[in-house]
C-alpha cells in the first residue's frame, strides 16, 4: 500500500529524515511517535506529498510520487490522500456542509454530488444536525468532526493525520481515536497518525518510533 524506501531530507544544514524506510498496509492504522523534532511531521508531509525528499522514494498503491510533477502531485493527493490537521483549518466563511464540499468540488463533482457525499459523512460522524452552523459555532470536537468528514470526501486510500487531538480535550481526544477505527472499518481506508497521545497510540495496529530523524523501532 505505502512503500518508503531509504527517505533523506534536509532544511540547510539540518538533517531532518536520515535513511527511513517503512511500509503499511491497506487498512493499517499506524501511530507515528518521537520526541519534538524528530522529523514525524516531516515524513507525514513526505508521504502526503506537500514535501518531497531529497532522496529516496514513497511508493502509495504502486505509484512512485516521488516522480510526479506538481500537476499530478496536486491530482493525485485530491483522489488518493485526506489531510487531519491539529488547527482544523476550517473556511470560516461557509458552513460544516460546504466545507466537506470542497475538495470534492475540487476533484470536479457537481453540487449535487458533492452535497449527498458530504450530508452521508455527518450524518455518519453524527454531525447532520450542525450541517448548516459555521465553524464559529461548532466545539473544538465538533470542528475535528468536520475536518475529518472533509478528508474523507473523495473516499482516499490514505487519511494521514498530524496531532488530530492536540487540541481537544482527553473525553474528545478518546473519541476521536475511537473514530478513527470506526472509519476504517467503515470505509476500508488506511490511517497515519503523527501524535504525542500515547492512548492514541497504544490502540493503533502498530507504533512507528522516530528518534533523530531515523525509525528506532516499528511494533
Amino acid at each position: 500500500m505505502i512503500q518508503v524506501d531509504r527517505v533523506n531530507k534536509s532544511y540547510g544544514n539540518l538533517h531532518v529524515l536520515r535513511d527511513v524506510s517503512l511500509a503499511v498496509s491497506q487498512g493499517e492504522v499506524v501511530s507515528i511517535v518521537g520526541a519534538s523534532g524528530a522529523g514525524k511531521t516531516t515524513l507525514l508531509q513526505i508521504i502526503g506529498t506537500l514535501d518531497k525528499p531529497d532522496s529516496g522514494t514513497v511508493t502509495i498503491d504502486g505509484i512512485d510520487v516521488t516522480r510526479l510533477g506538481d500537476k499530478e502531485l496536486a491530482k493525485f493527493r485530491n483522489r488518493h490522500i485526506g489531510f487531519v490537521f491539529q488547527s482544523h483549518n476550517l473556511l470560516p466563511e461557509f458552513t460544516a456542509l460546504e466545507n466537506v464540499c470542497m475538495p470534492a468540488l475540487i476533484g470536479g463533482q457537481s453540487m449535487a454530488e458533492a452535497q449527498k457525499d458530504a450530508e452521508e459523512l455527518l450524518r455518519f460522524l453524527n454531525m447532520a444536525d450542525r450541517a448548516g452552523h459555521k465553524p464559529s459555532e461548532l466545539s473544538g470536537g465538533e470542528q475535528q468532526r468536520v475536518a475529518v468528514a472533509r478528508a474523507l470526501i473523495n473516499r482516499p486510500a490514505v487519511v494521514l493525520a498530524d496531532e488530530p487531538s492536540g487540541n481537544l480535550d482527553s473525553a474528545h481526544a478518546r473519541e476521536l481515536h475511537q473514530l478513527f477505527f470506526q472509519l476504517r472499518d467503515q470505509y476500508h481506508q488506511t490511517f497515519i497518525i503523527v501524535t504525542h497521545n500515547m492512548e492514541l497510540a497504544e490502540m493503533s495496529d502498530r507504533k512507528i518510533v522516530i528518534k533523530d530523524g531515523g525509525v528506532e523501532t516499528q511494533v
